[in-house]
């Protein structure tokens, strides 16, 4: 007769702890599971409402008499005209100057600057002023470029004040996908033969090009759609021309879009949903293009 032998009564409770213990966690999974899937779903749901609020209001208003006139008093004569050129000529001034800037000054912090106090006291600034108020740099716009560099209130002088609205988050961007590049890519470079200045251009660059452009698309969207540092540096609502030059004074797609929409008449509104629409599309247009490039330049190390 074969006996077996009993495991102990503290491994049979050891092992029943365990599966308790198991068991708890599987039911916390599920718990925060349906959670963040409850979270999820809620946020589809408000932004498939926004969508459909937006869309059902503002396509009937998309003719192309709405982006042939100008700004008027008239819904039925009012337009765009004005304020999506004032727009593309306010991105042509922001987006070369904040992306020359910020990947300048990341690149010099990253591959140039010491590791000291001061540096490190740059980079922490920098990346607290990534989340100053639009407000207080219209603010700083007024004051340095308006008023005392007497810019007025023309496309060069908002697309300065732009620029250094989205600054700070196309530096840190930068920096994060500069540091993400493998420090043996470098080395290989160096013993290759290569100066410090061709790693960066030809190696560090294009490895880093992805997140760059990454961090620059979430700056210039926010740039094309901020309203209140142009209404604190004066830009004009409704203007019958159109600019010729960075001097000129000109409105843009979110100050037409915020004075239609406080307007009383219910066909303002559809006409504001109608100029959301159009500055949907130039995000989408604009992030488009820029993963096109982040694609074409996508490396794997």
């Amino acid at each position: 007769m074969r006996i077996t032998e009993r495991p102990p009564a503290r491994a049979l409770v050891d092992r029943e702890a365990v599966t308790g213990r198991i068991g708890v966690r599987k039911a916390v999974n599920a718990v925060f599971r349906i959670l963040f899937l409850g979270a999820t779903l809620l946020a589809l749901l408000v932004l498939g409402i926004l969508f459909y609020r937006i869309l059902s209001q503002g396509l009937g208003h998309l003719s192309p008499a709405f982006f042939e006139n100008f700004a008027s008093r008239i819904p039925e004569k009012a337009g765009i005209r004005a304020a999506i050129t004032g727009t593309l000529w306010l991105m042509g001034v922001v987006a070369p100057l904040s992306m020359f800037l910020g990947v300048g000054t990341a690149v010099y912090l990253e591959e140039y600057a010491r590791k000291n106090r001061i540096t490190d006291f740059i980079r922490m600034n920098i990346s607290n002023l990534a989340g100053v108020p639009s407000v207080v740099f219209g603010l700083l716009g007024l004051t340095i470029f308006v008023r005392t560099l007497a810019l007025g209130n023309s496309i060069l002088a908002a697309g300065f004040t732009m620029s250094l609205l989205i600054l700070p988050v196309i530096i840190v961007a930068s920096q994060e996908a500069i540091r993400a590049v493998p420090r043996d890519v470098r080395e290989a470079s160096y013993a290759m033969g290569a100066t410090k200045w061709q790693t960066i251009l030809r190696v560090v660059l294009p490895g880093a090009v992805p997140g760059i452009l990454t961090g620059s698309i979430l700056a210039l969207s926010r740039a094309i759609g901020e309203t209140a540092p142009l209404i604190v540096i004066g830009v004009p609502v409704i203007i019958q021309f159109l600019p010729a030059g960075v001097m000129d004074t000109f409105t843009a797609l979110p100050m037409q879009i915020y004075d239609w929409a406080k307007r009383p008449q219910p066909d303002f509104q559809g006409i504001a949903a109608a100029g959301i629409i159009v500055l949907l599309g130039l995000l989408l247009l604009m992030n488009s293009v820029a993963v096109l490039i982040r694609n074409r330049f996508q490396k794997r190390y």
